[in-house]
């Protein structure tokens, strides 16, 4: 404790950390958030990053990655302004973020003074799930305890505590630990009708979104869809993986436009979303959600999708209990299963790509396939590669995908990096690594994080596809009609030889001769700690629309 044997808010907060695990704490430091940083304790890690949403992004990975809250802490007003892009992420993406932003002293913020926040609970809203500045300093433990609880209690998500500077140094009593339980589920009755219905219909799919991976529930839908027999699709724009995508009742990535979502799930009379915002649309388009005939049940942890979603019935639970549930109830059918979708390697599956020429994202991607270590964690990044990715790469690892479901670009890079340093934490087994697939457009919002990587030796492989420029942009002009889209066009960078200056070990290549070589020395870089391979690829553009290309007429 400081100050002889009084204790400080400063103290509480430690215990508080140490309490929930919050030991990694992730910050680009200012001001008036040095105060909190005396007395650090020794078994603390301090993670630098170099910009405030690099610092939320590696926070949300290392959050992702141990399974508990991470704590970020934040300048105050503009620091936080500059998160935001993160914090956004964090929110749809329902990442675990407490956020401890600094604030100026409490005796001069009614003078203005300089790098004061205005308002600073309002300032993330709506893209946090509870934010506060204590009206007394001693309040500022019990304020802390009370966010991580919001943050994890789900929907988990960021929540944000402002804490002015000369509260550290103000007496405050520790906070006891305390748990709550979210492991709700719906009644009885509702899982027995879903039960019936599941077992009455002809054609049932399940849509699996980023909830099953969230709440580790992989195996038990796996089941669940084997005992039903169903088809098993992603929802639009998932940020997580959450079912194996060799395994044969997976059929693939529903699109996010109206009308064909709708053809997609036309031939399925009931459809069973789990942890799912099944109608997460990018692009407008004529046609229905649902054609009529198809029967939408719903079941997630948060009522505000349950609320706005148009279609079907929703019921409020955690994922595990009810489909343990139904696992129980179901009875194993005997309709016939669904056709299995091509796979890569396979005589239906896409053809390979060429092996000599200019280098190509899909030849990348036909090696990666063949070199990924079966426990690697991907993160992708790449807006105008994912549909190649995901017809070329099947993810089948558990916890094995990450992305950013928002489009809110500069996610990727450091997500990675922190997704690593939980790889790194981990104990009694060999490090797991992470694979980063990430657009030149994309990278260039967050290259920072290549920094703090290369300062802590983390497990991870940049895999950086260069088609200079936003060609998923360009895409969606076409698609809308815009012959031309201005400011699209991005080249000139040498990524490798940035990413030599922030210390971290790269190569170049920008042919498909020689790109093995070049792949295997970038998964198993000297040292065990991250690498850049920068490809510059000679792609058809047409690969950034496939995911929803135009409707006829």
């Amino acid at each position: 404790m400081t100050g002889g044997t009084r204790p400080t808010v400063r103290d509480a907060v430690f215990g508080l950390c140490r309490s929930t695990g919050m030991t990694t704490v992730f910050g680009n430091p200012g001001s008036t958030e040095a105060a909190f940083f005396r007395d650090w304790p020794e078994e603390f890690r301090y993670v630098l990053g170099l910009q405030e949403s690099v610092v939320v992004a590696m926070a949300a990975g290392h959050a992702l990655g141990t399974g508990r809250a991470a704590l970020a802490l934040l300048h105050s007003a503009a620091g936080v302004g500059h998160a935001m892009g993160a914090v956004y992420d964090a929110y749809r993406d329902r990442v675990p973020v407490v956020i401890v932003s600094g604030q100026q002293s409490r005796e001069l913020l009614p003078l203005r003074p300089f790098l004061h926040a205005d308002e600073p609970e309002q300032l993330p809203r709506p893209y946090v799930k509870w934010s506060r500045q204590p009206a007394r300093a001693e309040d500022v433990p019990a304020a802390l305890a009370e966010a991580h609880r919001v943050a994890t209690t789900r929907p988990r998500g960021p929540v944000l505590l402002s804490v002015p500077e000369d509260d550290w140094d103000r007496a405050a009593a520790p906070v006891p630990p305390r748990a709550v339980d979210d492991g709700f589920t719906a009644g009885a009755g509702s899982l027995s009708r879903l039960a019936e219905r599941l077992a009455e219909c002809a054609r049932p799919a399940l849509v699996v979104g980023p909830g099953v991976d969230d709440e580790r529930v992989t195996d038990e839908v796996v089941e669940l869809a084997e005992r039903t027999r169903a088809a098993v699709w992603f929802s639009p724009m998932s940020c997580r993986s959450g079912f194996p995508e060799d395994h044969p009742l997976f059929q693939g990535f529903l699109p996010p436009v109206p009308g064909q979502l709708a053809d997609r799930l036309g031939g399925h009379d009931l459809v069973l979303a789990l942890g799912a915002p099944v109608f997460r649309y990018h692009v407008r388009a004529d046609g229905p959600h649902l054609h009529p005939g198809t029967e939408l049940f719903h079941l997630d942890c948060s009522a505000e999708d349950a609320a706005w979603l148009p279609h079907g019935t929703s019921v409020l639970t955690a994922l595990g209990p009810a489909v343990r549930a139904l696992n129980a109830l179901v009875a194993p059918a005997t309709r016939t299963a669904p056709a299995p979708r091509p796979l890569p390697g396979s005589p239906e599956g896409p053809r390979p790509a060429p092996e000599s020429g200019p280098a190509t994202a899909a030849r990348l991607l036909d090696l990666l396939r063949e070199r990924l270590p079966r426990d690697a964690v991907l993160v992708e990044e790449a807006p105008s590669h994912k549909e190649a990715l995901h017809t070329r790469l099947p993810v089948t690892a558990p916890g094995g995908y990450l992305t950013t479901g928002t489009g809110a670009l500069g996610w990727g890079l450091p997500l990675a990096v922190g997704r690593a340093l939980a790889s790194a934490e981990e104990d009694g087994s060999a490090v797991r690594r992470v694979v980063c697939v990430v657009g030149d457009g994309s990278a260039m919002y967050s290259v920072q994080a290549l920094w703090t990587a290369a300062r802590l030796g983390a497990p991870v492989t940049f895999l950086l596809l260069d088609n200079q420029g936003y060609a998923a942009v360009r895409q969606l002009g076409a698609r809308a009609g815009v012959a031309r889209v201005p400011g699209t066009d991005v080249g000139g960078i040498d990524f490798a030889a940035l990413a030599r200056s922030l210390g971290c070990p790269a190569a170049y290549t920008d042919r498909a001769e020689g790109l093995a070589d070049a792949l295997a020395a970038a998964l198993e870089p000297d040292g065990g700690g991250p690498a850049l391979l920068h490809v510059r690829v000679q792609d058809d553009e047409r690969d950034a629309s496939a995911a929803y290309p135009a409707r006829e007429g």
